[in-house]
């Protein structure tokens, strides 16, 4: 028959799923003759049963009644005992640590009779009724819902009829007759007496436990978290221990070093004469733990002893509760502490140099998302005013500048400034790249400004929907407040909160590090995330490149560490100046007048191929031929008609009006879809042929001066070998015609369904795969990726269709499924092919372990997420933890 209940002294720290975190350390500090309540867990089995069917599971109410008994008989107390009443306290505990999301019961068995023993056998009559009142309270609004508030009220009105300030400055006749108010209060909202039977009582505590497992607060959690939802929480019932019997008495919480900087020390609150719920609503003010050592030294000592076994025993940072009964010891819980980014790289660096763990465990220990938040600046908040408004924190960081409107505006500024737009397109890249924040009043995390900012290592909030953006009239509003271009504004890419000011900055020493500007012995944090990245590189197999489109960024890019550039996208190279050559290319109608345009753009896109090579001597660069549409170089098409409509027969016009007659030429239902990728190759000659001869041409220039070029040509949107043959044989044909140029293998990247499915085939042809997983998802899920976050995703999320966006972190069971199937039709056919991912995925640490899994050669992500690859590849590299 299945086990639903579990004596304390019975389980153990291997066994969370079943007896929940909270259980499992109960269980192990009880076998390790630490002081614990005797008490005992119901599985997380029991809830998933209740809420499977809505019934407790059966014979648990019988077994629960005989571990009361031994609890009972280690106490020497009984649960309903008029005399000498035991109390319990029931509290939640799921696999992993949920704080503040679920619900706790204290002082359960106490009953109208049971208080008059309760004051008599402790001597306290205040004590008593303290401790009924708060069976009330928190009994009536965790298990009949009744509002808590009215509680708060009637207890704040007591205190101001009393003319005290704290909770323990009340009588015992206040509190007697605050537990007559609490009780009717209880019986208007529920139609009957709070209950007088201990069992009735214990029961109603447990079911209300096992529910809060589905309450809306507690899925957000696990939303947020990616906590599954069908594991269920577990139910502690433990002796109730008193830290409100008095000056003697009292309650903390104590952390074995400091959760906030991982200094080594005694940290944590005391709160005398309370019980633990007490520090953590916050209804008093608490004193640092070492007030402890002053006002009760043994409890202190004793405390301090515990805090090393913990910490030698699970061999981390360690929190605790604890309560001290008139000058007993009782711990109440632990569990390895959670702690900051910075906490995290300092104390697993620590523990190398104590011996308590080794760098492989300490590379376990930390991630690449706690790196990132090491890598952004921040505002110093302290007196920060009030937010104009908050959107979605797409790219962390924390920027100030002047506000300006237009990428020209943007990239002609001497000074810091914030682009402000509706949304963002490939024209605004200057602006973005000169801007030191993006806000838009639009779009998501993977919209066009959070992807590019997110490359570039700049701050940007998007969809800020209160802004009403008004380019023409360079302002926006939000609501009643108008602000124009030149203002202050401070963007908080962490929190997505937009202030009106300028907001003190505080630089990140790590990227100062990583840009070789601080040594690594330089401070703790520093030298700890030096420590990890050694150790992450030298165990990793994936390599990890880079996109980078100019020279800038293939320097930060080797500088951050990438071992080449895994995705140089062209379409960048062709904005700005070099839009009106594009334009010619578009307009042209006769094969000469091609052929000029495509001759103009030759030497810029060799120039630019040129000093990307000679940044990344000896390292490859991946360079993927043009993918966008070609409309994307053209004015929209509304511009053109409210131009041409206003002035129709102005001849300065005349331009404006071929350009109409080519934009509606070109218009296409679904541009994403249509003429972009392998079929611009395919069906505007030249274009593909001209950027492979600037690619050879720049090759062989760096090779002559005595250079180790290493490009490659990447051929995008191929969905059958056909495409990838003919944009193959066209560009071999060139290449030949280039003196001194080196072998470049040509590739494709796999970003369509078909190509995947089919990718046995397309391997006879390509010389590397790399996944475009962006594409690839959009493709997979039928998403458009800019139009989904802000709309579509929000509700799934809420709904619990999908737990993250599948833009973030790779899907695994659809797209990466496919991602399966493309390595092993690929190497099936071609055993060495070189296969990569240059995708958003490449540097999200999930998505970085599944690519080691699926036996990938690299990932290329931007410069900043470069170390976060790195990280993450040493870690998926390790085995697992013993």
């Amino acid at each position: 028959m299945r086990t639903y209940v579990y004596d304390f002294a019975d389980g153990g720290m291997d066994m969370k799923d079943l007896l929940g975190g909270k259980g499992a350390n109960l269980a192990e500090m009880t076998r390790l003759g630490l002081p614990v309540p005797p008490g005992f867990t119901i599985t997380t089995e029991a809830c998933r049963t209740y809420l499977d069917t809505g019934d407790l599971p059966e014979g648990l109410s019988a077994c629960v009644a005989a571990h009361v008994s031994r609890v009972e008989s280690l106490m020497g107390r009984e649960l309903g005992n008029p005399a000498d009443p035991l109390l319990l306290s029931v509290r939640s505990g799921g696999r992993f640590s949920m704080p503040g999301m679920m619900e706790t019961i204290l002082d359960i068995g106490l009953t109208d009779a049971g208080v008059a023993g309760l004051a008599a056998a402790s001597g306290d009559e205040r004590f008593a009724w303290d401790c009924y009142r708060r069976l009330i309270s928190m009994y009536g609004s965790t298990v009949e819902g009744v509002p808590g508030e009215e509680f708060e009220q009637a207890l704040a009105s007591h205190r101001r009829a009393a003319g005290v300030a704290t909770d323990p400055e009340l009588s015992a006749s206040d509190l007697r007759d605050l537990v007559e108010e609490y009780k009717k209060i209880f019986h208007a909202h529920t139609g009957r007496p709070f209950p007088q039977d201990p069992a009735e009582q214990l029961e109603g505590a447990v079911l209300a436990v096992f529910r809060s497992w589905n309450t809306e607060r507690a899925r957000v959690y696990r939303r947020a978290e990616h906590i599954p939802d069908d594991l269920g929480t577990a139910v502690n019932v433990m002796a109730m221990v008193y830290g409100n019997r008095g000056p003697r008495s009292g309650t903390g919480v104590a952390f074995t070093r400091d959760p906030a900087t991982g200094a080594r020390g005694v940290y944590g609150d005391y709160l005398p004469n309370a019980q633990g719920e007490d520090v953590v609503a916050g209804i008093r003010d608490t004193l640092p733990l070492q007030e402890l050592a002053r006002l009760d030294a043994p409890s202190f000592a004793r405390l301090g002893s515990a805090m090393e076994t913990l910490e030698r025993h699970y061999r981390d940072l360690c929190d605790i509760e604890f309560t001290i009964e008139e000058g007993r010891l009782w711990l109440l819980q632990t569990r390895v502490g959670k702690r900051t980014a910075a906490a995290a790289f300092i104390i697993a660096a620590q523990l190398v140099d104590e011996g308590t763990i080794d760098l492989d465990e300490a590379l376990r220990r930390v991630d690449g998302t706690r790196l990132a938040r090491l890598m952004f600046p921040r505002f110093d908040l302290s007196g920060a005013p009030e937010p104009i408004t908050t959107g979605v924190p797409a790219s962390p960081g924390a920027a100030c500048g002047r506000v300006v409107f237009d990428s020209r505006r943007a990239a002609e500024a001497t000074g810091p400034v914030i682009l402000v737009r509706r949304e963002t397109n490939p024209d605004d890249l200057p602006g973005m790249l000169a801007a030191t924040g993006i806000l838009t009043s639009r779009g998501g995390k993977t919209s066009h400004a959070a992807v590019v900012a997110r490359g570039l290592g700049r701050t940007c909030v998007c969809g800020a929907e209160e802004l009403d953006v008004d380019a023409e009239g360079r302002m926006f509003r939000v609501g009643d407040l108008v602000v124009r271009e030149g203002d202050l504004l401070s963007v908080d890419g962490a929190t997505g909160k937009v202030y009106l000011t300028a907001l003190p900055v505080r630089p990140s020493p790590v990227v100062r590090y990583f840009e070789g500007e601080l040594e690594a012995g330089s401070s703790p944090l520093v030298s700890a995330v030096d420590r990890m990245m050694a150790r992450a590189d030298a165990v990793r197999r994936l390599e990890v490149q880079a996109n980078a489109d100019t020279p800038e960024d293939a320097a930060r890019a080797r500088r951050f560490g990438a071992a080449g550039i895994g995705l140089c996208r062209t379409e960048h190279m062709f904005l700005g100046e070099r839009r009106a050559l594009v334009e010619r290319l578009i307009l042209a109608e006769e094969e000469g007048d091609v052929r000029a345009a495509l001759d103009a753009l030759l030497p810029l896109q060799r120039a630019d191929f040129t000093r990307i090579l000679e940044v990344m001597d000896g390292l490859p660069v991946t360079i993927r031929l043009l993918d966008p549409p070609l409309h994307e170089f053209l004015p929209s098409l509304e511009e053109l008609v409210a131009r041409t409509a206003a002035a129709p027969d102005d001849p300065a016009l005349e331009h404006d009006r071929t350009m109409l007659s080519a934009v509606r030429r070109m218009h296409e239902s679904n541009p994403m879809l249509g003429l972009r990728g392998v079929r611009l190759g395919l069906l505007v000659p030249g274009l593909f042929a001209m950027q492979v001869q600037a690619i050879g041409e720049a090759a062989a220039h760096r090779a002559a001066a005595g250079g180790h070029p290493l490009p490659e040509i990447m051929v995008p949107l191929v969905g059958d070998v056909r495409e990838l043959a003919a944009v193959r044989a066209e560009a071999e044909r060139v290449l030949a015609g280039v003196a001194g140029a080196p072998p470049i293998p040509i590739g494709t990247m796999i970003e369509v369904p078909r190509a995947a499915l089919t990718a046995g085939d397309i391997a006879r042809e390509a010389e590397f795969f790399s996944f475009g997983t962006n594409d690839l998802t959009q493709m997979t899920w039928g998403f458009s990726r800019d139009d989904v976050e802000g709309t579509i995703f929000p509700a799934y999320l809420r709904l619990g269709v999908i737990d993250e966006s599948p833009f973030e972190s790779i899907d695994r069971r659809g797209v990466g499924r496919l991602v399966r199937l493309a390595v092993e039709g690929g190497r099936a056919v071609r055993p060495d092919l070189r296969i990569g991912v240059c995708g958003e995925h490449g540097g999200d640490p999930a998505s970085v372990r599944f690519f080691h899994e699926t036996g990938l050669d690299y990932v290329s992500c931007s410069p900043y997420r470069i170390p976060i690859a790195r990280l993450e590849a040493g870690r998926a590299a390790l085995p697992a933890s013993t």
